[in-house]
């Protein structure tokens, strides 16, 4: 792990959880009306301007530049919330996936696991579009080859599908269908370690910006029917003759109603009328022969209930509206309503039908979204993607890669930790993630000479590297897919030896072939470092003295201030780094000076909320 480069960031890596602590517990409570309810009334245009323009912009969107912050602050409330909930994608700055070409038919269905693509192989004489050999060594090599081809091509193409959607949320405008998008794959989490198809969690990641900001019910209903989700739950199991709990236990539990809302038998009833919903292909089918047409008791409801049926009875359910309108509030306003406060949402959201979209507009419009101005712990994406966004860049630099740098910091996208997604707030602040989080703007800034792209390297198997290497030093497979444990040269067992002409695969072999095959036919993900010039941003903003560089820089990307003490010493380290007081004069050679400066102020306590 790197180590941040002087005592001041060293500090705010100590402190950062006790000032995160403070800062959030700080007038929150106050400002809450005595019963704990909300003050949802619309703010006032006297009560608006560039702070208020600034936190809309962080919480709806990924932060803004402080030109397009101004340019907003003049709009007024009602209407900057309406350039938000309105405001639609332009196809110039927001491109269409462009696909790879590493999919094709032979491919559906993918088998559950290699054991099974070899099964299925010798049973039938093909699998995967690939036929079994007649004669000679590892008859089933070419079907392990092709199954691990898959797996590795769909991992780097899912890659790629991530710094897609980090180029939306980068260069969207008015980013609230991004940033809804992105709390809906945490919401309704799927992996794409499991699905194993990146077509399947592409189309999951444009049903959230399609539907995020429309009906509930739209939403709910298109995710019960979504091929990533159904795989990923194990839909494709659940039968009348062997009813599959997992997809009912998650719509009542992590998707609608919370923990204790329901019974294990309302689990077990919901789990039949979901049965026979599976996936062919992209597309969602019901097959009649396996769902369970018997009468079901639900919710102390009783009928003939099919999939939709249950989920408009959760959608009845008081709890069910309570449950999502606070999740919302908490991932857009502050983290610990009250109960009266969770009762007043979910009351709102059932008045508006579940209109998550007007439900927004009246939370971006009210008092209370203004009183919290720096209680809100910033996630991953928040912080890697706002930090780009206040940098002036307009696409992801690829150097530190994306998909790497967010994962160190604890949320890598399409590969949620669990089926309950991220944890949120205090869990992204723990001593190592902080140390992560001062490393990836060291990263930005000064980046790495020995960077390796990770689509170009097998760097999640090394394995397969060293098999390739012993393969072209003339090893036989037997000899260069030995585990590296083995000494070289160490005796092996008479089988071993013989292996070259007894086995019918040898599963390293097909890891490495796997690798090769992806690594031709997937695109390479562009890469570049963030092009700055920190030089050029001081002077034109006409900083005078080291104080003047802090203030800039402390007014361009932080939500709340710093304190006095360590602005003062930020300063003093800038002045004695560049030998002058007067900025002007360290001109032609303080750009590194400037570098090191902005990396200790965004390792702060302060820059971590929003």
């Amino acid at each position: 792990m790197k180590k941040p480069r002087n005592p001041v960031l060293a500090a705010a890596a100590r402190n950062l959880a006790l000032a995160a602590t403070l800062f959030i517990q700080g007038a929150v409570w106050a400002n809450q009306t005595p019963d704990g309810a909300l003050d949802l009334r619309p703010i006032d245009h006297a009560s608006w301007g560039i702070k208020a323009a600034r936190h809309l912009y962080e919480r709806a969107g990924f932060g803004a530049s402080a030109h397009e912050v101004e340019a907003l602050s003049r709009l007024g409330p009602e209407t900057a919330v309406k350039r938000f909930l309105m405001a639609t994608e332009n196809s110039a700055q927001s491109p269409d996936f462009q696909h790879s070409g590493i999919f094709d038919d032979s491919l559906d269905p993918f088998p559950a696991s290699r054991p099974a693509a070899t099964l299925l192989a010798k049973r039938q004489g093909h699998a995967l579009g690939v036929s079994v050999k007649p004669g000679g060594n590892r008859p089933l090599q070419p079907v392990v080859d092709r199954f691990f081809y898959w797996l590795r091509a769909s991992r780097l193409e899912t890659d790629r599908v991530a710094y897609w959607w980090g180029n939306r949320m980068l260069t969207s405008p008015y980013a609230l269908r991004e940033k809804m998008a992105l709390f809906w794959h945490g919401h309704f989490a799927a992996n794409e370690d499991k699905v194993r198809d990146y077509r399947k969690m592409l189309r999951q990641v444009q049903l959230f910006q399609r539907l995020g900001t429309e009906n509930f019910r739209d939403l709910l209903l298109a995710v019960a029917k979504d091929p990533a989700m159904l795989v990923f739950l194990d839909a494709g199991v659940n039968t009348k003759a062997a009813p599959n709990e997992n997809f009912a236990r998650e719509i009542v539990e992590l998707f609608t109603m919370g923990v204790g809302e329901y019974g294990e038998e309302d689990v077990r009833q919901a789990a039949r009328a979901f049965t026979g919903w599976s996936v062919k292909g992209l597309e969602f089918y019901v097959d009649p022969a396996l769902h369970d047409e018997g009468e079901k008791t639900f919710l102390g409801r009783s009928g003939r209930f099919d999939g939709e049926e249950i989920i408009d009875l959760i959608l009845d359910q008081p709890v069910t509206a309570t449950f999502i309108a606070t999740k919302l509030y908490r991932y857009f306003v502050y983290d610990q309503p009250s109960a009266a406060a969770q009762r007043q949402l979910g009351q709102l959201l059932t008045v508006l039908d579940y209109d998550i979209g007007e439900f927004l507009g009246v939370l971006f419009r009210s008092r209370d979204f203004y009183q919290h101005q720096g209680s809100h712990i910033k996630s991953p994406m928040e912080l890697v993607i706002s930090t780009y966004r206040k940098l002036g860049l307009d696409a992801l630099p690829g150097v530190p890669d994306f998909n790497l740098a967010t994962e160190r910091l604890g949320q890598r996208l399409l590969h949620p930790p669990t089926v309950a997604g991220w944890s949120q707030g205090r869990s992204w602040i723990t001593p190592s993630l902080l140390f992560e989080r001062g490393n990836f703007i060291l990263d930005v800034l000064s980046p790495d000479i020995g960077f390796i792209p990770p689509d170009r390297f097998p760097s999640l198997t090394p394995e397969v590297a060293r098999v390739q290497q012993r393969l072209r030093q003339g090893m036989s497979v037997s000899e260069a897919t030995r585990p590296t444990g083995i000494a070289e040269g160490a005796n092996m067992a008479q089988s071993n030896r013989m292996a070259d002409a007894d086995e019918a695969f040898n599963t390293r072999l097909g890891s490495m072939r796997g690798w090769q095959m992806a690594l031709q036919r997937v695109k390479p993900i562009s890469r570049h470092t963030a092009s700055l010039s920190l030089t050029e941003q001081v002077m034109q903003a006409g900083c005078q003295t080291p104080d003047d560089v802090v203030a800039y820089f402390e007014d361009r990307f932080f939500s709340i201030p710093i304190s006095q003490p360590v602005r003062q010493t930020i300063a003093e380290q800038f002045a004695t780094e560049v030998g002058t007081q007067e900025v002007r004069a360290a001109a032609s050679y303080m750009e590194e000076a400037l570098r090191s400066l902005l990396h200790t102020l965004l390792s702060q306590p302060e820059y971590q909320l929003g």
